[in-house]
């Protein structure tokens, strides 16, 4: 597994904590944490136990052959170059001895202490007076005190003016979650914080429902640089891997050993114990799917969508081609709220909640369909079949009924869900199609403060900006392509815009690494959005650099801004 950052998170200015801190363990987390490691090592006996059964299985099938060399007696092998070693210095020795040369060294009395006068030590003779202080705050001396504490608080420290990004990476074979800072005024991004994770991330998703974990009071709220405590709105990142839980994260907290909360029952699925691949010689069995539940997924989580208006609701897309679910003020022992499991025939890559409509729920699958659904009665669904597996989905904010979908073969759809059918045998005309990339075009984000302005990215290293004209009745719909440029991500898996700055845009790809894209700087762009610019009320800025910001610390060069642009 390379190195690589699948998905990209924002978080709004003013909702972080402005001095995030570090949670202690309580009772509760200690007693979670024994109960993951009780989790694991009978994980790791069964993977044990279901290896030796594999190997004595393979050797009955094989028999079992006596090895016709004899082992032979160490004590007969002789390393002869330590024995060159020790003749060449002995030689050389001796050949010091016969010339007289070795006794100017006096090897004799090397080791005994000498009588004589104390040697020097240049200006530093009398060290007698010197005295080591392990701290400075016990040096007398020392009158100017470092407060490590205070210089920690000031570093960590985030501003109302920042906006926080999380990158779901895999760095060294490592998950990991990335947290930066982005101060757009200075067109500053820099690192913030990490935590490991104990599975590779697959999908990220954004909420500031209060989720707090057993044994978490209120008395731990912290201040967001808004003055709202985290007993009113939390900030938190929810988070799908290969396994089948998903896990939430606080954002505000900088060493996080637990979950606040997990999705799913760990014991039920033991999905993170893997079964014996074989010898190689044979050719594989396809792996078994794993028989759905109706209370957690069986399989990874590659999808997540929040519900910003009824705000507890979390839904889910898995590999284990169910749909579910999550009601976060419940407790979590019950499990998923509500489970569809004959939306799709394969793995459902993209979920979204309508903006709009906040009990019809979007979703995409690599069977090579889009359904639409009211999560009351999911039996009177419309749908489409599409040309390809689906990437990824988004509802047009400008437009309840519109939605875009981005497809393995490089292709955006557009559709109205008023005009999809309920029976999947019927045609299904799409509004109008974009050949957007050469490869899969794996990201797609529609941007929420300027109408008809599309951003898409995919396998061929491109991150492009489409205008989509005509969306009112009677005109003529005209579609694009404003700008396209490769920032030097390698293949690009995420692509989102800012939610404060109208033409900003994050993403990331397989070469892990984050970079932020300012579109206002490109000429084609203040051409074309320069008025819908000017009626949100913002004015173009001008950028050093080509309006690309990387990672401050980044050990690599900065990237050449000219380089990829269209």
């Amino acid at each position: 597994m390379g190195d690589l950052i699948s998905s990209v998170a924002w978080v709004k200015r003013g909702l972080s904590a402005r001095h995030p801190s570090k949670q202690p363990l309580n009772d509760a987390d200690v007693e979670r944490i024994k109960e993951i490691a009780h989790i694991e090592l009978e994980d790791a006996r069964t993977e044990l136990e279901r290896a030796n059964a594999a190997a004595q299985s393979m050797s009955q099938r094989n028999g079992s052959g006596d090895d016709s060399d004899d082992d032979e007696d160490d004590s007969a092998w002789v390393d002869e170059d330590d024995e060159a070693m020790d003749e060449d210095a002995t030689g050389e020795l001796t050949t010091l001895k016969r010339n007289g040369d070795i006794s100017k060294y006096d090897l004799d009395t090397y080791d005994e202490e000498g009588d004589g006068p104390a040697s020097t030590f240049g200006p530093f003779t009398n060290i007698k007076g010197l005295q080591f202080y392990h701290n400075n705050d016990d040096d007398p001396y020392v009158t100017l005190k470092e407060d490590d504490d205070e210089l920690e608080r000031e570093e960590n420290e985030v501003l109302p003016t920042d906006n926080m990004l999380v990158t779901a990476i895999v760095e060294q074979n490592v998950p990991q979650l990335h947290f930066f800072v982005y101060d757009e005024s200075t067109e500053h991004l820099g690192p913030h914080h990490d935590l490991l994770l104990s599975s590779m991330p697959l999908c990220l998703e954004w909420l500031d429902y209060p989720v707090s974990s057993t044994g978490r009071s209120n008395d731990d709220a912290m201040e967001t640089g808004d003055g709202f405590s985290s007993s009113q709105f939390g900030n938190y990142i929810a988070i799908g891997t290969m396994d089948p839980e998903i896990e939430i994260f606080s954002v505000d907290l900088l060493e996080s050993v637990y979950p606040d909360a997990v999705l799913g029952d760990p014991k039920a699925t033991a999905a993170h114990v893997p079964e014996p691949a074989g010898t190689g010689k044979k050719k594989r069995k396809k792996a078994k799917h794993r028989v759905a539940s109706e209370k957690y997924h069986v399989d990874a989580v590659l999808t997540l969508s929040w519900n910003r208006t009824v705000r507890q609701m979390l839904a889910s897309g898995s590999a284990d081609r169910t749909v579910k679910l999550w009601d976060l003020s419940r407790d979590r022992k019950e499990g998923a709220l509500r489970s569809f499991e004959k939306l799709h025939k394969d793995k459902v890559q993209a979920v979204q909640w309508n903006p709009a409509e906040p009990t019809v729920l979007l979703s995409g699958s690599y069977d090579r369909t889009v359904r639409v659904f009211d999560t009351r009665a999911p039996d009177a669904d419309v749908g489409a079949i599409v040309g390809a597996d689906v990437e990824a989905i988004r509802w047009d904010p400008w437009d309840n009924h519109s939605f875009y979908v981005s497809l393995e073969n490089g292709m955006v759809v557009n559709f109205d869900a008023r005009t999809l059918p309920s029976d999947l045998t019927q045609p299904s005309p799409a509004r109008f199609t974009i050949a957007a990339h050469d490869g899969a075009a794996c990201a797609l984000d529609v941007n929420p403060h300027i109408r008809g302005c599309l951003a898409t990215a995919g396998t061929d290293k491109m991150v492009k900006i489409w205008n989509v004209q005509g969306d009112e009745a009677g005109e003529k719909r005209q579609v694009s392509l404003v700008a396209g440029r490769d920032l030097g991500l390698g293949e690009v898996f995420s692509t989102v815009w800012s939610p404060d700055d109208p033409l900003t845009l994050a993403a990331a790809g397989s070469k892990a690494k984050l970079q932020i894209w300012d579109v206002g700087t490109n000429f084609g762009a203040r051409k074309v959005f320069g008025a819908r610019f000017a009626e949100a009320g913002r004015a173009i800025k001008e950028r050093k650099g080509g309006g690309v910001i990387s990672v401050a610390d980044d050990e690599e060069d900065d990237y050449d801004s000219d380089e990829g642009e269209e």
